[in-house]
């Protein structure tokens, strides 16, 4: 495994991503329980990551091509580093919110869509990568609303943090997930003659609060790692961990309830 150094620039980590592995791959297998395989196809896989669950995705699907797309250099190091050799798997550079493909049997996005602004251009770019009889399915977050994503914002508006954030504090993510109705909605409108759109709930059982801490270094901090320097980024995470066990308690185990989207469709 080649290591992988990452800078205040980068924000992503694969090993801290990683760190709760098992408890985010159930919406992926989920997700994926939806899509039927593809045998001979093309599948791009839109916020691939580390390329894990890329290569289980390739497999279950019988694609004879899937590309893993991801805009963080880290991640597509480490997914080429560990996944490179993997026949008719590759991994390419891109950011989702300018994207575009041709011809695919799936577009497969897990936990990525929610970083994109416009949901509404995306999922018609997306329905237009698709050749005919083709797949998408995207799962988003939606658990913004938790204390665990507010305080984090709250935490933002603080001194010294605010300042250093040059008063742009970056935005709240849950303002771009749309509700399930409206994704229905939406995916009919784009052509889809078979959809299924669920709200569902994960229930983690973390070894204790202060592990929430740990999860959202993974995903949520992210924008504050690329924006802070490393010493004012390590205040911001000690402030959101005090702020956070008075909000929560110090429980152990503590349950954190995760609220995501999961959506799949079939055109003609």
């Amino acid at each position: 495994m080649v290591p992988v150094t990452v800078t205040p620039i980068e924000g992503w980590n694969p090993d801290q991503y990683e760190r709760f592995a098992a408890e985010r791959r159930q919406p992926f297998d989920d997700l994926r329980a939806l899509c039927a395989p593809v045998p001979g196809g093309k599948v791009v896989d839109l916020g691939c990551g580390t390329g894990n669950l890329t290569v289980e995705l390739h497999q279950d699907m019988q694609a004879a091509t899937t590309v893993g797309v991801d805009s963080s250099e880290a991640m597509l190091e480490r997914a080429q580093a560990d996944h490179g050799d993997e026949p008719g798997v590759s991994f390419v550079c891109g950011d989702i919110a300018t994207w575009l493909g041709e011809g695919l049997d799936l577009v497969f996005a897990n936990a990525s869509l929610h970083w994109v602004d416009d949901h509404l251009n995306l999922l018609a770019r997306m329905r237009t990568a698709l050749g005919t009889g083709g797949q998408l399915a995207f799962q988003v977050p939606a658990n913004f609303r938790h204390p665990s994503h507010v305080l984090a914002r709250q935490v933002a508006n603080e001194a010294p943090f605010f300042e250093a954030l040059d008063e742009d504090v970056p935005q709240d993510r849950g303002r771009f997930v749309l509700s399930p109705e409206i994704y229905a909605d939406l995916l009919y409108e784009l052509g889809a003659r078979k959809q299924v759109v669920r709200m569902e709930v994960y229930g983690h059982e973390l070894s204790s609060t202060a592990d929430v801490v740990e999860w959202v270094m993974g995903t949520l901090l992210t924008p504050y790692r690329t924006r802070l320097s490393p010493e004012l980024f390590g205040a911001f995470v000690e402030r959101y961990r005090e702020l956070l066990l008075e909000e929560l308690g110090d429980r152990e185990p503590y349950f954190y309830g995760f609220r995501r989207i999961l959506c799949w469709a079939r055109f003609n």
